[in-house]
């Protein structure tokens, strides 16, 4: 059963093809590559403009809108920027919310200290999946 507010495998599964498919040619790499698993920057070599050309892709294949910085904020939540990050790295609380999240990335993927900049090192195809399936919620809801 999935929690409320909760994405569910089956909602996943319907948006892999296509997610893996605007990673793929983002990065030009083949789609089996794309497993959901697959760190984007790690494990397929994206870099930061690469993440805003996958952000591109995937608005226009499922014709949504993907907000800037939206996985900081929605992870972030009710914390203030203060209670959620010092400094430019994330506190306690705000790695908390993260890895609640984050939900798809192994705790032991978190560097012991997290800086700001560096959580697009933890997105994988599944996060992706993730904020695509989010969106197609918020679009159904206002539809």
């Amino acid at each position: 059963m999935v929690a409320e507010g909760e994405i569910s495998s089956e909602e996943i599964a319907a948006v892999l093809p296509k997610v893996a498919r605007a990673i793929a040619d983002a990065l030009a790499r083949e789609p089996e590559e794309c497993r959901l698993d697959s760190r984007l920057i790690i494990d397929l070599g994206a870099e930061s403009i690469d993440l805003l050309d996958i952000v591109f892709r995937l608005e226009r294949s499922f014709k949504i809108k993907i907000p800037r910085n939206q996985i900081i904020k929605e992870a972030q939540g009710q914390l203030t920027d203060e209670e959620f990050e010092r400094k430019g790295v994330i506190t306690d609380a705000g790695r908390a919310r993260l890895q609640k999240y984050l939900s798809e990335v192994p705790p032991s993927e978190y560097p012991p200290v997290l800086r700001v900049e560096e959580v697009p090192r933890l997105f994988n195809v599944e996060t992706f999946c993730r904020i695509v399936a989010r969106a197609l919620r918020e679009q159904d809801k206002v539809a």
